[in-house]
């Protein structure tokens, strides 16, 4: 199981670096919102493998307020680009 664990921090690992490239080089402000809400849930998911990995149940509270708080962000933006927010496209 410790094998799977690793293995499966290490593709986070790097999915996180992917998406974090696609934050910053994303050609524009809805491709940077959609990166950053990609960010989050793999954020969220690696916090879950931490407490599996660790037996730390609280750290699954933490993995839920984050969730929410990128749901919550993701709509915060959405609604900027509806009212006609700056777009670069």
């Amino acid at each position: 199981m410790s094998t799977v664990i690793l293995l499966s921090l290490a593709l986070m690992c790097l999915a996180l670096c992917l998406a974090f490239v696609r934050l910053f080089k994303g050609p524009s402000l809805p491709d940077r919102v959609v990166a950053l809400e990609l960010f989050s849930s793999i954020l969220v998911g690696t916090i879950g493998l931490v407490a599996i990995a660790t037996d730390v149940a609280s750290l699954l509270d933490v993995a839920i307020v984050m969730a929410l708080m990128a749901f919550m962000a993701a709509i915060g933006f959405a609604r900027f680009l509806e009212r006609g927010g700056p777009r670069n496209d």
